[in-house]
């Protein structure tokens, strides 16, 4: 590995912008994963309610409970076959949901392998993360598996992505690595400078580097595809960086959990700005308003009408609306 590079980022804070927030039927439904759809509504996980939600640009929300109880869906991504495939922790599934709501639900051959982040792989089919058995996984659109051993143990491996070199690059939880592995299943791995980082999401960029948060040192981090790191500090203390996502700009946009309780954004060169997600008065019935202290964006997708949608913890959506394009 090239040696490391280790960057202080320029940044800003910025006055608060509107939010506009949608209520889930359940409070107790953790919205997780969001994901765009190929029918222009956003579709998302709920963890803690066992169910797969759409909501529309426009606010509508639609849900479609899950075969297996106590599922926990939790990543969710768009398919080759133009469904949306996610991952269920708990019940220990790979899941298929259709635009018009079938779900069909696939049992992950090792027992209690917790899978995690899942994506489209170069090859057409679903690869995942599994937390608790250090292995990849893959699933064609046909419901065959295979699934791949990672050398470190425990690696507690969580999110995954398609990389620049055609290969699939995912993060370490527990073995502080990112990782790659190829479509026949060689794995390699490249430490993080920072110890104990809690690497969680990860994304090709623009720039065709992997970019990914991590969770507990406070930095977005970048490797190139021979896994030279460098990383970009956030200004803002434990603010716990988690979703991230190429947004409508052209710059990457990562959550703040719920003590930050931020929205930021990453140029490629490094410059982060931080949007406060502040209380307001409600606008309609269908939205609400939260108090700076509670809604804990997590995870982030963007949406067919330009704005950038995420999920909260206390069983909300989020919509915030990019402000216009500066520097990249």
């Amino acid at each position: 590995m090239g040696a490391v590079a280790l960057w202080l980022a320029a940044a800003a804070i910025v006055p608060a912008q509107t939010f506009n927030f949608y209520s889930l039927p359940a409070s107790y439904s953790q919205p997780k994963g969001i994901a765009a759809g190929p029918d222009g509504a956003l579709w998302f996980t709920e963890y803690g309610n066992n169910k797969i939600g759409r909501i529309s640009t426009t606010g509508v929300v639609a849900e479609y409970t899950l075969t297996s109880t106590l599922s926990c869906p939790f990543s969710i991504t768009v398919g080759p076959d133009g469904a949306l495939w996610f991952t269920e922790f708990h019940a220990n599934n790979i899941g298929r949901i259709t635009t018009a709501g079938t779900v069909t639900e696939y049992t992950v051959p090792t027992p209690s392998a917790f899978p995690l982040g899942i994506t489209t792989g170069p090859d057409g089919a679903l690869w995942f993360t599994e937390a608790a058995t250090n292995n990849i996984g893959r699933i064609t659109t046909s419901g065959a598996f295979s699934e791949y051993a990672i050398p470190t143990q425990p690696a507690g491996a969580y999110d995954i992505v398609t990389g620049p070199d055609g290969n699939l690059w995912f993060t370490e939880e527990a073995g502080n690595n990112i990782g790659q592995i190829t479509p026949t299943g060689v794995v390699t791995e490249f430490p993080i400078p920072s110890s104990g980082s809690l690497p969680s999401a990860i994304l090709k960029g623009p720039d065709n580097g992997l970019w990914f948060t991590e969770w507990a040192s406070n930095k977005i981090a970048r490797s190139d595809s021979s896994g030279n790191i460098v990383e970009y500090p956030i200004p803002t203390g434990a603010a716990n960086p988690l979703g991230l996502i190429l947004g409508p700009d052209g710059a990457l946009w990562f959550t703040e959990g719920a003590i930050a309780n931020r929205l930021g954004r990453i140029t490629l060169a490094g410059a982060i700005t931080e949007y406060p997600v502040a209380a307001q008065a409600a606008a309609t019935s269908t939205k609400r308003y939260l108090p700076t202290s509670t809604p804990n964006p997590a995870w982030l997708a963007a949406g067919a009408d330009g704005a950038i949608w995420f999920t909260e913890g206390i069983g909300a959506i989020g919509r915030f609306s990019v402000p216009s394009a500066s520097a990249k």
